[in-house]
């Protein structure tokens, strides 16, 4: 599975974005879909996930209400639109892809798109 994002930017705080990945290859068997993001000086941290099959949403608290995930299989795209942007938002954001094979956990990465949100 190949992953790519987009749709980073600078926004100034309050501002909107909407940010893309597109994914390539064997994306039919995947257990879920999720952004994930890092700011400078910070561990990676859970965003929001989307499970397949059911579709179940997760965020984490700091985005609830803010930040909207959503997933076009048509398209083999997954999106991240984000509302209400603030300071510490800042970071970048990567789209990650988790398959489970019975006791294997595999986890394919983006590289990863710069998001800026000035005060």
């Amino acid at each position: 599975v190949q992953l790519e994002e987009s749709g980073g930017g600078s926004v100034p705080a309050g501002g909107s974005l909407r940010l893309s990945c597109a994914s390539s290859g064997t994306t039919t068997d995947l257990n879920a879909m999720g952004w994930y993001r890092q700011a400078r000086g910070k561990e990676r941290e859970l965003v929001a996930t989307i499970i397949s099959g059911g579709g179940r949403l997760n965020y984490a608290d700091f985005v609830k209400g803010r930040f909207t995930i959503s997933r076009d299989n048509a398209k083999n795209t997954m999106y991240l639109q984000m509302n209400s942007l603030k300071v510490e938002d800042t970071a970048v954001y990567y789209c990650n892809a988790h398959r489970n094979l019975g006791s294997v956990d595999i986890n394919y990465w983006g590289k990863g798109t710069l998001v800026t949100v000035s005060s």
